[in-house]
């Protein structure tokens, strides 16, 4: 097992024995799961909607070179600049070129996902650059110096009393801080570095083809403070995010928000097509689009794989997974977790690396069911685990083990010789990787095929 693996499964073990995690996990998706019936209720006919946005997804990724170009000329047209980044290390590399070009100091970030893959944080900091999070939950992860544990909600596994203490240690309130008082002290924080920084840093939920957009949804109003007040801002946004035209709006934004937080609509919604212009009062001089690569053309060129490009990062398939469920976002140790991290992740890094997480799943289907874009989650998993196979990736003793399991299988007289227990004992010395984190396997007496010959003997 290689040490990435290892880590990933001592991490899994060690939350799933924290109850005191499981307890806080269960009670903040409860209250998710009791919210998503009101935001899905806007729809007359939810599934239908659902299938409508699979289809507009399908034609933006199977046009996606046609939809980016559309979307450079529309943007740059008014004045925006749009710059191509194979992977993180020329995105970061882009984006202190414009921070040194701008003598910046210090930048405010929108919450955003993809700064997250590529670890801009600690790059800038690393080059001298102060980057604050401004998003409540992002804050406070990055005062604790964690990663977001979730997609939506990054502080999902704090409790009240967890951000109270923290914010005792990090910032001097009192350690019995009510979240209204917290957030408040926050606030108070944050305005200022909005002024201060040079630089404004957001993601993007949606960018737009047709109009050359960029959409960003959010409920806090840092992503329009962000994008408002620094003279510059940088968007940062996987290819995958496009849409053909800014209609389909009027179907991603309440999807989104409906399976994401189980709102009808998120609080602030904002389209933003390029910097000032020059009848316009405010917005910042400059405005750049990083489109980042970073492995999704991995995924494009797989037809197979290639459903999952139409992720609109809601997280309710994370809200959903057992398994993430008892080991918590952290236990990935990828940018992206639960059922939608098992799937990307494998192809954005190394499938031999991270082939163990497409294992981690019950494939019990609960992923696929509540998707609002109906990405076949757990088939795609199954997928991962068939390429990682026949791309010889597979451990060579259970290789072998699997070939002679199939042959047994398939002949029924080799499946009914020899004794239960010599059966049981093989089993488990040639398959040691499936059950060395599952229960024993023990073969009946008799099996079912020669029970039922003896009925039928009578």
């Amino acid at each position: 097992m290689n040490p990435i693996a290892e880590k990933f499964m001592e991490a899994g073990a060690r939350k799933a024995a924290d109850l005191k995690h499981r307890q806080t996990i269960n009670f903040n998706i409860g209250k998710y799961n009791a919210k998503v019936p009101e935001g899905k209720a806007q729809f007359t006919d939810v599934m239908t909607a659902r299938e409508r946005a699979k289809n507009i997804k399908w034609r933006a990724i199977e046009n996606l070179d046609q939809q980016l170009e559309t979307f450079e000329l529309q943007f740059t047209a008014r004045g925006g600049k749009v710059i191509w980044a194979q992977n993180s290390d020329e995105a970061c590399a882009e984006i202190l070129k414009i921070c040194r070009e701008k003598k910046c100091r210090s930048v405010v970030k929108s919450k955003s996902m993809a700064t997250e893959e590529i670890h801009l944080n600690e790059f800038l900091e690393t080059n001298d650059i102060e980057s604050i999070e401004t998003d409540l939950g992002e804050y406070i992860q990055q005062l604790d110096g964690e990663a977001p544990y979730h997609i939506v909600t990054p502080a999902m596994h704090k409790s009240k009393e967890d951000v109270a203490k923290l914010f005792a240690e990090k910032l001097g309130t009192n350690p019995k801080a009510t979240p209204q008082e917290l957030t408040q002290v926050a606030r108070k924080i944050l305005r200022e570095k909005y002024t201060q920084a040079e630089i404004g840093i957001t993601g993007a939920n949606f960018i737009l083809a047709d109009i050359g957009g960029v959409a960003i949804t959010e409920n806090e109003g840092n992503g329009r403070l962000s994008t408002a007040f620094p003279k510059t801002h940088i968007v940062i946004v996987g290819i995958e995010k496009v849409l053909p035209s800014f209609q389909d709006l009027a179907l991603f934004w309440p999807l989104l928000s409906a399976f994401g937080t189980g709102q009808q609509v998120t609080v602030y919604n904002s389209i933003i097509s390029g910097p000032r212009q020059a009848n316009e009062t405010d917005g910042p001089d400059e405005m750049i689009v990083i489109l980042l690569d970073n492995g999704r053309t991995n995924l494009l060129k797989n037809p197979a794989t290639r459903e999952s490009l139409y992720c609109i990062r809601c997280g309710a398939c994370l809200n959903a997974c057992p398994v993430y469920k008892n080991i918590g976002g952290h236990s990935y140790g990828t940018t992206y977790s639960g059922p939608i991290g098992k799937v990307l992740t494998p192809h954005l890094k190394d499938l031999d690396e991270y082939k163990h997480l497409s294992y981690a799943s019950s494939l019990c289907g609960n992923c696929t069911e509540v998707c609002p874009v109906r990405i076949n989650l757990h088939e795609l998993l199954l997928e991962n685990r068939a390429e990682s196979v026949t791309q010889g990736l597979a451990p060579f003793g259970e290789r072998v083990a699997w070939k002679i399991w199939k042959q047994v299988s398939l002949h029924r007289g080799l499946m009914n010789q020899g004794k239960a227990k010599i059966k049981s004992w093989m089993i488990h010395q040639f398959m040691k990787s499936w059950t060395q984190n599952r229960g024993d396997l023990h073969f009946p007496e008799k099996s079912f095929n020669q029970l039922w010959k003896e009925k039928k003997s009578r």
